[in-house]
């Protein structure tokens, strides 16, 4: 399966739920979707064929404009739902053109949950820790928590993180161990490293481009040496899930780094393309997903007088 690369696409599934999500239509450098209650039309580089469906834009609730900011019959400073599998986030207009979303990243919760459950101990043992870094407002965390997952949370922006543990108490996950962590990826990772803490899952969605206190980020250069330090910090059975939406690193780039710094996980390796899909005939590509999994530990085969063990 490494060498393997096809479209993971999100359809129109928002369409038979009302509190759903959903790309509308897609085109001229824009992006027409429905969260929950309201239709959101906002720009989208990727979108460079024309509308499918032009009388539908006239539907929007908030438009996003960089010259102009936000507008629209909506308040665009109101908070509103949306419920992706079975999951219910908080939304807010952002000034950055966001809403505290990234729909693309749903088709791959189902992955992450199968990943975390074939982890999970008997009723005494510890749950699998997972780190899910640049984890904006907790849609992974959030998963993998329900999951059974021990998660550490991190993401360089405060407001990020506190709006990731609103989510989690609209869900009813603010009891489960998570470490709601403000901090820089790179300096998270490098000392757990010194710590010597393992992990059984990575998830890393970086930014193309970004900003943690003293220090700048930019994809190409800076995320060999992030994913050299997962190395470090992985479990023997761990998976890793990386997406990416920078034009500059296409899906077998990813993997290839990635199966540079964990070559261990390439033999389980799917690279897909994140794409949404509209019920007008239009798509939208945002990016690429790398999934990578070790599996679980092979037992050992038990003697007959019963004195052989496994890992759990």
């Amino acid at each position: 399966m490494g060498g393997e690369s096809y479209p993971l696409e999100v359809s129109s599934d928002g369409a038979r739920d009302p509190l759903g999500c959903e790309l509308l239509d897609a085109g001229a450098g824009r992006r027409l979707e429905r969260f929950g209650e309201r239709v959101v039309d906002r720009p989208a580089p990727g979108a460079t064929a024309a509308p499918r469906a032009p009388s539908a834009w006239r539907a929007a609730d908030l438009r996003f404009d960089p010259d102009r900011g936000w507008s629209g019959r909506a308040d665009p400073g109101a908070p509103w739902s949306v419920v992706v599998e079975g999951l219910t986030l908080e939304l807010r207009a952002t000034s950055s053109g966001g809403v505290g979303l990234y729909p693309e990243h749903a088709a791959n919760l189902a992955w992450l949950d199968a990943e975390i459950r074939a982890r999970l101990p008997g009723a005494t043992g510890t749950p699998p820790a997972v780190l899910n870094l640049f984890a904006h407002t907790g849609l992974a965390t959030l998963a993998a928590a329900r999951a059974g997952a021990a998660v550490a949370h991190v993401d360089a922006a405060r407001a990020s993180v506190a709006w990731a543990r609103r989510n989690a108490a609209l869900n009813g996950l603010e009891a489960r161990p998570i470490r709601w962590l403000v901090d820089d990826a790179q300096a998270l990772v490098d000392r757990e490293a010194r710590r010597g803490r393992r992990y059984q899952g990575i998830v890393l969605d970086p930014p193309s481009s970004g900003r943690a206190r003293t220090s700048r980020w930019t994809l190409a250069d800076d995320l060999p040496r992030l994913l050299a330090g997962c190395a470090r910090i992985v479990a023997d059975d761990a998976f890793v899930l990386l997406t990416a939406h920078s034009t500059g690193l296409d899906g077998e780039t990813l993997a290839a780094l990635l199966d540079e710094a964990l070559p261990g996980l390439a033999g389980r390796r799917e690279v897909r393309r994140l794409e949404l899909a509209a019920p007008s005939g239009a798509t939208l590509p945002l990016g690429w997903a790398v999934r990578a999994s070790a599996g679980r530990p092979v037992p050992p085969a038990r003697s007959s007088a019963g004195t052989g063990h496994h890992r759990g």
